[in-house]
């Protein structure tokens, strides 16, 4: 077991796009990137750190006509995703279903940055918690890139780290000496929570058994990672830092990944 493997989150279409839809082209670029972010918080040489990065947001993101029907159930699905996550933000939290019709209303209630955050967050969330095909998929590939590389150190952010903590689960024979998730909204009620296979029992998630060690790193003011902390909701989180990073790029990889709080959890692993 060697390197460590990354796992991006929502809003990385474009790297597909960019690399001509080739996504060894989106996972070079990517990869490079997160090399980069992470030298900032580990210092030293400049080396690469992460021999792969599990690339999936092409399969939330195919750019298939999907037909008039189709694209009616999706825009229902990711609006009942923003509703439930308003709730957590404590805005509509008295407003019943019809909240999922006043979805603009909602917006406009934001303010730029989250706007534009919950413009990401809500369909691709939706679109892997509410289509088995696209779900099974991202999982596999995730999968696939932890098998491939038995990396002691995977890193995931954001909706990342749910569709990790998933394939970890449907696969026992995958293990990582340090699951690390950054900014993840793992413990979000009414949106992720709940819908989690395997499914919580009794209210609470467990780590993944193939896991030996779970580092869970939350910006204070991110919206997206809702509880910051993961370790109410799930058994088996060994450590959890909550961390100041930008009060305008609260979710970012490159924030967390640069942050000096991570440092000091990847070292023993890296030596």
């Amino acid at each position: 077991m060697s390197g460590i493997v990354g796992v991006h989150g929502i809003g990385k279409y474009d790297y597909y796009l960019r690399a001509g839809r080739s996504v060894p082209g989106a996972e070079a670029a990517m990869r490079r990137k997160w090399d980069r972010y992470l030298h900032a918080a580990l210092g030293g040489e400049t080396r690469p750190y992460f021999s792969e990065i599990a690339y999936f947001s092409h399969l939330l993101n195919d750019g298939a006509d999907l037909g008039e029907a189709p694209k009616a159930a999706m825009e229902l699905q990711a609006q009942e995703v923003l509703a439930g996550w308003a709730r957590n933000l404590g805005l509509g939290e008295h407003v019943t279903g019809a909240l999922k019709s006043v979805t603009g209303w909602l917006l406009d209630r934001l303010d730029e940055r989250s706007a534009a955050f919950a413009k990401l967050f809500a369909p691709e969330v939706a679109a892997y918690l509410t289509d088995k095909g696209r779900r099974e998929k991202c999982r596999q590939a995730v999968a696939d890139v932890i098998r491939r590389n038995r990396p002691r150190i995977v890193i995931a952010h954001s909706l990342g780290s749910v569709v990790t903590y998933e394939a970890l689960w449907a696969c026992p024979d995958l293990e990582a000496d340090l699951l690390v998730t950054l900014g993840s909204p793992l413990g979000m009620r009414h949106v992720v929570f709940e819908h989690l296979l395997p499914a919580p029992v009794g209210g609470r998630g467990e780590r993944p058994p193939g896991v030996r060690r779970w580092v869970n790193i939350s910006d204070k003011d991110d919206i997206a990672a809702i509880p910051p902390a993961l370790a109410g909701c799930f058994t088996g989180v060994d450590a959890e830092e909550l961390v100041n990073l930008d009060w305008i790029d609260f979710h970012t990889a490159e924030k967390y990944l640069g942050c000096p709080a991570l440092g000091p959890h990847l070292r023993p692993f890296l030596a």
